[in-house]
């Protein structure tokens, strides 16, 4: 970090950013009158694009020279060492059919690596809020994931089996074979459960980067594992496949089974 900027003032930031989504989601939430769907197939509401809008007035408005990667408009600032990472409503499709598992991710990369991250619940008021390495909390009280070693003992998700490429099915499939119980649906909900010790594993594909920036932070400040396939550290060019696990010792037995 740079000297006249700190972790804890960007963390604070951060949350006042979900503090404002949160304003502005619980307004169309199941008050939502249509939607478009995308180029790839993915949908788009109202309050995506108006979420995305507000938030970026504010990081303008407070640090201007930093950058802006989003879902919905196109990235400013792409020089700079930090890049505010934001997916306003992840897991559209929940937030449209009113269910209230979707989140806003507001993550931070600096010099391309994830350092803070925020998954927010607006409506049911769960908020993970994490900086890499150093902490976790879920509404104020800090969280761990649990030590789970082994994939027999292992409750492990992901999103939707078609979601995943023919690969990551086949990766999943190998675990969920071995794993205790295997649950589907959640998007970026899971990671907060992870963080939070109920989830012990979750794989991706396909991901993009405002999907998976302020996840690195969350799972990694609660104690936990998440890298591509290869076992690499996410970073702001990462490919988009992920492991999540609650430790080292089951990540590497997942990296071994896949």
């Amino acid at each position: 970090m740079t000297p006249d900027i700190t972790m804890n003032e960007l963390f604070s930031f951060a949350n006042k950013l979900a503090d404002a989504s949160a304003n502005v989601i619980r307004k169309y939430y199941r008050n939502v009158n249509g939607f478009e769907t995308k180029g790839d197939a993915s949908p788009v509401t109202i309050a995506d694009k108006e979420v995305e809008k507000y938030l970026r007035k504010l990081i303008a408005k407070h640090y201007p020279d930093h950058g802006i990667i989003g879902e919905e408009f196109e990235s400013v600032n792409t020089e700079s060492d930090y890049q505010w990472v934001l997916d306003p409503v992840d897991g559209t499709m929940s937030f449209i059919v009113g269910r209230p598992l979707f989140t806003t991710l507001i993550g931070l990369c600096y010099k391309n690596k994830p350092v803070l991250g925020v998954i927010d619940q607006p409506i049911i008021r769960d908020r993970w809020a994490g900086i890499i390495k150093e902490f976790t909390s879920l509404n104020g009280n800090m969280v761990q994931t649990t030590k789970i070693r082994k994939p027999q003992h292992a409750i492990i998700a992901t999103t939707a089996p078609e979601y995943l490429t023919s690969k990551g099915k086949k990766y999943f499939n190998q675990l969920a074979k071995q794993a205790k119980y295997t649950i589907y649906g959640g998007d970026a909900y899971n990671y907060g459960l992870l963080a939070s010790g109920y989830i012990h594993a979750v794989i991706e594909t396909g991901l993009k980067l405002h999907d998976f920036c302020a996840l690195a932070a969350v799972v990694r400040g609660a104690g936990g594992v998440i890298t591509d396939f290869e076992g690499k550290e996410l970073t702001q060019f990462s490919d988009g496949n992920v492991i999540a696990a609650c430790s080292k010792t089951l990540h590497k037995a997942i990296l071994e089974l896949v």
